[in-house]
């Protein structure tokens, strides 16, 4: 998926980029089984291999410091806001940044430590969720969005899973600001996020 220019240019400043609000009702629980098969190649499940991948390094670091930059997160919320670590046992290390004022947030989760990159998304998520969506490649990296909400809810929350290996991959939640539920569609922020996070990972590699 090429990088498109952020959509939020509403009416107010507050509502710029209206994103994720950390793991709301939409979110997904974490994959029921961690473990990969002794025998079970990667990629498995229906996922899709990771042609080109990045050295796993580029998953070494703080998310709340290497996954989204100050003027990317600005961009997002229109203000600046601080990340906060929040890990997710089982999966990695995990960042959340949200706008208290307009209900936006973002979450980037760095899964490490499943190994089984999309995968364990094909096996463990889709089965689970109401929406399932696979995505256009970001910069090259297979993605499919996804979420729990019910479809006849008015949809505010989309994750986001890119893999950058066939054993990694990486999460981007989104919730929508208030001002920006009905008129934007929180997936397709939620990729505009991820390839954000892309950019970033492939700077980090060299690549």
């Amino acid at each position: 998926m090429t990088t498109k220019r952020l959509l939020l240019t509403f009416t107010s400043a507050a509502a710029t980029f209206a994103v994720v609000a950390g793991c709301s009702g939409g979110a997904v629980p974490p994959p029921a089984s961690t473990s990969p098969s002794p025998v079970e190649a990667l990629p498995h499940s229906g996922a899709p291999k990771v042609e080109r991948p990045l050295p796993a390094s580029v998953l070494s670091g703080d998310p709340c410091q290497e996954a989204l930059t100050s003027d990317q997160l600005k961009e997002i919320f229109g203000t600046t806001t601080q990340g906060k670590r929040d890990d997710t046992s089982g999966l990695g290390p995990d960042c959340h940044w949200n706008n208290t004022n307009t209900g936006a947030a973002v979450d980037v989760n760095y899964v490490t430590q499943t190994r089984q990159g999309l995968s364990g998304v094909y096996q463990n998520t889709k089965p689970q969720v109401s929406l399932w969506k696979e995505l256009s490649p970001i910069q090259g990296f297979p993605a499919a969005a996804h979420s729990s909400e019910s479809p006849d809810s008015m949809h505010v929350f989309c994750q986001v899973s890119t893999g950058i290996r066939d054993d990694l991959s990486f999460d981007t939640s989104l919730t929508l600001s208030t001002a920006n539920v009905g008129k934007v569609n929180p997936c397709d922020i939620a990729a505009q996020v991820a390839d954000m996070v892309v950019t970033n990972l492939r700077q980090k590699a060299g690549a």
